[in-house]
């Protein structure tokens, strides 16, 4: 039993040494590619992160696991952004747009990482499974809403994901073109978004200003549709 206690002991050092290398490889990936663009190769993330490109191997399997990597460090740091902005004591159209500048605030200032991470890959998609982790968390949020207010719930998820979407392509857009400001890409986006969201909720008979703090707790009711007369 004690060598059982020796082996699970080395192995947990092992893996949280690992996972700490992974982490620093990561951050060395992300500097690289802020500096050389998204066509930093692994060399270069090895020479940034002061290793060989076999020790960087030991941690990743090949490129594109250590893009799926970055992709997930993006991911995080969005997240961490955008659910700040969008939880804050504000209308629901001005937590739309805190959402969406702190979006795009966010990717401003990685620009090249998070172009390599919007972009086509032979290997596949590295922001995969951070769109769907993104999507998953504002369905949820956006599910509590429309139930509070008496609304369908299920047009939470499909809805989350096509935000998801827009923003993803919007944001490579702007990346890529820079053809104006952040603030008014933002701006853009922001009433396109709230828009679509308020505009599609009220086809189900919920307004979603009703959210709203001014409003209170208690004031909050399910704004549904009248039933259209006979005849009109």
């Amino acid at each position: 039993m004690a060598s059982n206690v020796k082996s699970d002991g080395r192995t947990t050092r092992w893996e949280k040494h690992r996972a700490a290398r992974r982490e620093e490889f990561v951050q060395a990936a992300v500097r690289a590619i802020d500096t050389l663009g998204p066509d930093a190769s692994v060399a270069d993330i090895a020479a940034e992160a002061g290793v060989s490109k076999p020790v960087l191997y030991r941690y990743f399997a090949d490129k594109s696991e250590l893009h799926a990597a970055v992709g997930a460090w993006g991911t995080d740091l969005v997240l961490e952004r955008v659910i700040a902005a969008v939880l804050l004591p504000a209308s629901s159209r001005e937590r739309v747009t805190a959402g969406v500048e702190a979006y795009l605030g966010t990717i401003a200032e990685h620009p090249q990482a998070f172009l390599l991470l919007t972009r086509q890959h032979a290997g596949g998609d590295p922001l995969a499974a951070g769109k769907d982790l993104i999507a998953s968390k504002l369905s949820r949020m956006l599910g509590d809403a429309l139930r509070l207010l008496g609304g369908d719930a299920g047009a939470a998820e499909p809805w989350s994901h096509a935000i998801v979407g827009l923003g993803s392509s919007v944001g490579q857009w702007w990346l890529e073109r820079r053809t104006m400001s952040r603030a008014a890409a933002a701006a853009y986006l922001g009433e396109f978004i709230w828009h679509a969201l308020s505009g599609a909720a009220a086809e189900h008979g919920v307004d979603l200003a009703a959210l709203d703090p001014q409003l209170g707790a208690d004031n909050v009711r399910p704004l549904r549709k009248e039933p259209k007369e006979s005849g009109r």
